[in-house]
């Protein structure tokens, strides 16, 4: 579903990402671990298509195309979702509002039919109970006055509508309580865990791990993953830290 290969890229002219490769392929869950500043986030943000980050150097294709060559609406109307790890406030707009314009919008770039009014109503307060998220929050601006944490479930709840094939998940447990990171995994995997999709789930800790198996982990230093292992792996890290591991 998802190459890359010698992915180069920096911010300001500055070297984030040196030499990173990585394959997903669907029906997959992969977990990016690594210290503050190995580059985890701008991975997640050259994925994404956001602003500001250049691609100096190498290649990522997504579902055979040619991921650079699209535009940030063309990755997320191909199935590419960016859970960020500080979901932003959108005053003035609500929730439904933004997330009817935003399916409606990726469904027309797919020829398909937009949702009715109905239909789509339907759709967010079943997504929302799922995450036990009160469906009045949806009526709201989107994440104005939130906890970080139901700033997450609203994020799992846009996952959930927008339906897409890869997801890349940069931090999700952070700010989250004890419940609330059950509720977001149980959420990730019954969104995400199908034999058609797959994920990148970046986060600093074990504890999402333990609610969202992955089948692979990889330890990301210095702009490049510098090794790779199983769910035992994330255990290892737990225990000895970036630095033992890494050396």
């Amino acid at each position: 579903m998802l190459k890359i290969e010698n992915l180069h890229a920096e911010i300001d002219g500055k070297p984030i990402l040196k030499g990173l490769s990585l394959t997903v392929n669907a029906g997959e869950i992969h977990a990016i671990m690594g210290p503050n500043g190995a580059g985890k986030s701008t991975l997640g943000y050259v994925l994404g298509g956001r602003p500001g980050y250049e691609v100096t150097e190498g290649s990522i294709t997504f579902d055979g195309q040619d991921l650079l060559e699209l535009e940030p609406n063309e990755r997320a109307a191909a199935g590419v979702f960016l859970g960020f790890q500080y979901p932003v406030e959108i005053p003035g707009v609500s929730n439904v509002q933004f997330l009817r314009e935003a399916l409606n919008a990726q469904r027309a770039t797919r020829d398909e039919k937009p949702l009715s009014g109905a239909e789509f109503l339907k759709l967010a307060r079943a997504q929302a109970a799922s995450l036990e998220m009160d469906a009045e929050m949806l009526k709201r601006p989107v994440n104005v006055g939130f906890s970080g944490g139901e700033k997450k479930r609203n994020e799992m709840v846009q996952m959930g509508i927008v339906d897409p094939k890869f997801a890349i998940l940069d931090e999700t447990d952070s700010g989250l309580d004890i419940d609330a990171l059950r509720i977001v995994g149980d959420g990730i995997n019954r969104i995400m865990r199908k034999a058609d999709k797959a994920v990148l789930l970046i986060t600093h800790y074990q504890r999402l791990l333990d609610y969202v198996q992955p089948d692979h982990v990889h330890v990301l230093a210095d702009g490049r993953i510098v090794r790779s292992g199983g769910a035992d792996l994330a255990r290892e890290l737990e225990r000895e830290g970036y630095a033992g591991v890494v050396a």
